[in-house]
């Protein structure tokens, strides 16, 4: 009960274990390792802006086993990013489908614009109105007994 309310006002604890020891992984690169993975994260998040942190997360931990991967391998971090880090960063960004904050707001302004839309078309004439009292009743035959 505690760590739902604790969830409820913070985010999901889960989440935030598996960032701290992103963190702690990427300080544990040597330099050259950990300023590309550093830099190649910075980018991820200002680029990726992610709306669900379970998916940012779940990047973030394959970059570090990229990164760790390359550091016991010794592969240069040249070989790792290619000569345009940018282009590397969006092709591993584009491999996670995890919702952005744009994403987000393009359903919010489409949610909107139906609401305004339907709310401004004006009701079929050719329908009767069952919901004033001198509109005639679609059940009824037009007959009285």
């Amino acid at each position: 009960m505690m760590r739902h309310i604790v969830e409820t006002l913070i985010g999901n604890l889960d989440d935030k274990r598996r960032w701290r020891d992103h963190k702690t992984r990427v300080k544990a690169l040597p330099t050259a390792y950990r300023t590309a993975a550093e830099a190649v994260e910075r980018y991820l998040l200002r680029v990726g802006a992610f709306s669900d942190g379970h998916v940012m997360v779940d990047m973030l931990e394959d970059l570090d086993a990229l990164f760790d991967q390359a550091a016991a391998d010794g592969t240069p971090v040249r070989s790792i990013v290619g000569e345009d880090p940018a282009d590397f960063a969006e092709t591993f960004l584009a491999s996670y489908s995890g919702k952005n904050w744009i994403d987000k707001e393009r359903d919010r302004l489409s949610e909107s614009i139906d609401h305004a839309e339907a709310a401004s078309t004006p009701a079929d004439p050719a329908e009767p109105d069952s919901t004033r009292p001198d509109s005639p009743d679609p059940d009824s035959t037009g007959e009285q007994s």
